[in-house]
């Protein structure tokens, strides 16, 4: 059974190991980078980071790191993003990440750091497997790029 738990100091290390197959690597950074990102976020107060590892059972398979962006002069509306997800290469193939976007939109609409209409990502144009997962959970391409990546969203 597929579960989200904080990133700790009990299972930092273990995440930071995790990491893509190689012709994934240009499509997420890594897990250390990530965690820094939520820092350096956090410490300047540009939304509130959410970092995550994926559990199936006592087994830690990746890793997904969400940001709840309040509204500010430039939109109109709070927003949930997920800035990443990863499955370790050992574990890809299996439903995880599927499973794990799952939980996080179970999450994300309890509102855990206020409301919000919508969860959004983005990805890259050529990584179809990520296109075709999102858009199986309910995604839906907004029309926008954001660094070069297609936005989607869920619609909460």
């Amino acid at each position: 059974m597929i579960e989200l738990q904080k990133i700790t100091e009990d299972n930092f290390n273990d995440c930071i190991k995790l990491e893509p197959k190689e012709e994934q690597r240009s499509y997420v950074a890594s897990n250390l980078l990530s965690l820094a990102e939520a820092y350096v976020a956090l410490s300047n107060n540009e939304g509130i980071p959410m970092p995550y590892a994926i559990y199936n059972n006592d087994v830690m398979v990746g890793f997904i790191m969400l940001v709840y962006i309040e509204a500010a002069e430039d939109t109109d509306e709070n927003t949930y993003w997920v800035c990443r997800l990863m499955i370790d290469k050992e574990y890809q193939g299996k439903g995880y990440g599927k499973d794990a976007m799952t939980k996080v939109i179970e999450l994300v609409r309890t509102f855990p750091y206020g409301k919000a209409l919508a969860l959004s990502l983005s990805y890259e144009p050529e990584n179809i497997v990520a296109k075709t997962l999102y858009a199986s959970l309910g995604f839906v391409e907004t029309g926008d790029i954001e660094d070069g990546e297609l936005v989607a969203k869920l619609t909460l």
